[in-house]
């Protein structure tokens, strides 16, 4: 009974507002209806993306089905996700500003959560967000993990992408892009990971320590290939799989914090000498170690970004870090230590004039440092979505 009294005393106030309204001259009616807005209504991006954008890979663990890869200003003081792509089913992601399309490598099954399975790359245009074409991968062997950059990755001047494959055989599919198909398949003997080399081809780490070089020939298929030797020492230094790149040197950094560059400019790839560790200080308990999931980061230059724990111990290289140091690679030498507002887990650098420092925390926040000096710039929120694992500067 209240609620029907209450809903007959404002109909009837209505009644009385609109009858004083008309009744009264010289006094203005209540506005016309807003015009009708068009749905759907999308809004193109710019075909340049601004060197302060990035994109941030959410792996969504209570959803895995549902991932997605945010699109973010980290310059914006408000509303800096400027779009959304899909990413389903622990799914990789690569973006090429030079063929203006993100891609996705990912799986379905068609009763969501099973039934018939497909593996496939979805191919995005950067500037509208929508799905452009796709390249269908035969036979169910896609590598599901969580993500690592490495299981995705361009060649020959980004005309072919390569994407890792787990049946438990490990073996390694050559897309080409434009006519949109499978054009091979490279076995690989108890290796893993995809590291692009040269002019068409890749390197994988392997079991053993050793490095797998892979030339492959203008038809796609594996022209010749060779093993380089004890290049990381698997018991005492494993190296986190995810480098940071400047040009063709991939800088890794292993559980421990040693350095160490390898040069993937030629058809085989090149340990650099002069390895070096980033350090200990004072305040860990028991020690400092690198930890996280993308542990480190550069400015295109000189500067290493290295994320780190003070809780390093055996097993903690996934923990996340709570400062950040910064190594000059010239004088192998830290020049800056950067405390971060709570554990994160994953880091990258923009690629403006003067870069940021992006910081994917574990509650899922996303913050923005100056690199230069370390300052606390901004939070952006859950920009990234719920779980952020990767950063990526187009």
């Amino acid at each position: 009974m209240r609620l029907f009294a209450l809903v007959m005393a404002l109909s009837m106030a209505g009644t009385a507002l609109s009858s004083a309204a008309a009744a009264a001259p010289g006094k203005p009616a209540f506005p016309k209806a807003l015009p009708e807005e068009p749905i759907p209504a999308v809004a193109a991006l710019p075909a340049q993306w601004p060197a302060s954008w990035v994109l941030i890979h959410d792996f969504h663990f209570n959803a895995i089905l549902d991932g997605r890869v945010y699109v973010v200003d980290t310059a914006a003081t408000d509303r800096p996700i400027k779009g959304i792509v899909r990413a389903a089913q622990f799914a990789n992601m690569l973006v090429s500003p030079r063929r203006g399309e993100v891609l996705t490598s990912e799986t379905f099954y068609s009763r969501l959560t099973r039934g018939e399975r497909t593996d496939a790359v979805t191919i995005w245009d950067m500037a509208t967000l929508q799905p452009k074409g796709e390249i269908v991968l035969p036979g169910g062997k896609r590598q599901q993990s969580v993500t690592y950059p490495q299981l995705f990755q361009f060649t020959n001047a980004e005309k072919w992408a390569l994407v890792a494959n787990f049946t438990p055989a490990q073996s390694v599919s050559v897309l080409d892009l434009d006519s949109r198909k499978v054009i091979s398949e490279i076995d690989l003997p108890g290796c893993a990971q995809i590291y692009p080399t040269g002019a068409r081809g890749f390197t994988s780490l392997c079991a053993d320590g050793s490095l797998f070089s892979v030339k492959l020939g203008p038809d796609g298929q594996a022209i010749s290939s060779k093993t380089i030797e004890k290049v990381q020492d698997i018991d005492n230094q494993p190296l986190f799989s995810t480098p940071a790149w400047v040009g063709t040197t991939a800088w890794f950094v292993s559980f421990r914090g040693q350095i160490q560059a390898i040069d993937f400019s030629g058809d085989v790839a090149r340990p650099l000498p002069g390895s070096f560790n980033v350090g200990t200080a004072d305040g860990a308990a028991p020690e400092w170690r690198p930890g996280g999931w993308q542990v480190i980061a550069t400015d295109g230059a000189d500067k290493l970004y290295v994320l780190m724990s003070p809780n390093g111990r055996e097993g903690s290289h996934k923990d996340g870090g709570t400062e950040v140091w910064v190594i000059d690679t010239k004088t192998k030498a830290r020049v800056a230590r950067i405390p971060l507002r709570s554990v994160a887990t994953a880091i990258s650098l923009t690629k403006e004039a003067a870069p940021r420092l992006i910081v994917a925390r574990g509650d899922g926040e996303v913050d923005v440092h100056d690199a230069a000096t370390g300052a606390f710039v901004r939070s952006l929120g859950n920009a990234g979505g719920a779980n952020p694992i990767l950063i990526t500067a187009p």
